[in-house]
Parts: C-alpha cells; structure tokens; sequence
C-alpha cells in the first residue's frame, strides 16, 4: 500500500444529546498493543462514565475491533468502527465515552448518537493522507539554491532543512512515485551541473 488515511494527531470532541454526554477521544496508533493502551488510558480518565465504547483500524494485518460496553449489541461499537471505515482512516483508535442523562435513546437513537460522536472526533483530529515519500538530498551553489528552493515546492516536494556551508545541501522528500520527476528537473534546471539522490524512503503525511 503506497497511501493510506489516518489521524493527524490525538483529540477529542463533546456532544450532548437528550441530556447524555457523550465525548470522543481519538488518537493515531499503528498497532493493537498501542490501541489497547489508548483504550485502557482513556477508560481509567472516564471511570465514573456509563459506557466506555470503543473501535480500532490497524493497517498492518487490517486488524478491526469494537466493544459496546455494555450497550445493546449493534448499537455502539459497530456504528463507531463503521464511521472509520467509511471515512477510509486507519492506524486510529477511538473511544466513546458516554455519561447517560436519564432519558432513554432507543436503540436507533444510540446507533446515531455513537456514529455521530465518533465523526465529530475523528474530524477534529484531522483526517490526513500518508503515503510512501522519498528522502532527497541535492548540493548547490549559492546562485543555484534560491532557484531550488522554488522548484521544490513547485513539484509537489517538501523542503526539511537547508545547510548553508561552502555550498547549500537541501533535504526534502517528495511521494515516492513523483520523484523521478523532481529529479530530472533538478538536473534540466541547473543544465546538469547539480542533481539530487533519494537517501530514504519513508511513510509522511502528503496534504
């Protein structure tokens, strides 16, 4: 897999509906050991709560699990895994916790009170594409670099460091299967006097 969706970062959203509250905590993790421990921690910070729901995506292995803690079999767990396979995010856990407020949903009302709260997490988090990026380093004079400083960008790369010594070494990366690309500009820019070379390959965010 080149790409994948996953979260941008660990978050959380409230959402009150006929008096129950209901709190989504989301986090990115990329195994079922760091899921487990996300659930863990956030299920000892909501002890008091009535339900403690919960549902993973695990890229490596395409794990999926879900508990309703309690709630009516299919109105909770299902519905929270659900919003994240739709959404297309995974390396992602995330935990609904719900404190009840004393008026009955139904089991229709929770399957929409648990998906609900589960897309408002997962949004706030930020849903963010990553894919399989190419580590680029290139060497240039001091006329060259601020025209490869644009043209970086310009195709799609992302500069990480510049390092200003008797020359200039630029570090960026760039999607993997645009690099060839950016490579041979590099080269047809400078009319050959300086290149770049992939020193790595990695998985990055891209948008």
């Amino acid at each position: 897999m080149d790409s994948y969706k996953t979260v941008r970062k660990a978050d959380s959203e409230e959402y009150i509906v006929k008096k129950s509250r209901f709190i989504a905590s989301v986090k990115p993790v990329t195994s079922q050991d760091e899921a487990l421990a996300f659930i863990s921690e956030i299920s000892k910070k909501y002890w008091d709560a009535t339900h403690n729901v919960y549902a993973y995506s695990i890229r490596e292995g395409g794990v999926k699990r879900f508990s309703d803690d309690g709630e009516p079999q299919g109105t909770a767990g299902i519905p929270t895994l659900d919003v994240l396979e739709k959404s297309g995010v995974t390396d992602c856990a995330v935990v609904v916790t719900r404190y009840f407020g004393g008026i009955m949903l139904g089991a229709g009302g929770l399957v929409r009170a648990y998906s609900h709260s589960a897309s408002l997490g997962i949004n706030k988090a930020g849903i963010v594409t990553r894919a399989i990026c190419a580590k680029c380093e290139a060497l240039c004079d001091y006329a060259f670099y601020g025209r490869l400083a644009s043209l970086i960008p310009e195709n799609g790369g992302i500069i990480e460091d510049s390092v200003f010594e008797d020359n200039v070494r630029v570090i960026f990366r760039i999607k993997k299967d645009e690099s060839p690309a950016i490579l041979a500009k590099i080269i047809d820019a400078s009319n050959g006097r300086f290149e770049a070379k992939i020193t790595d390959e990695f998985y990055a965010d891209v948008d």
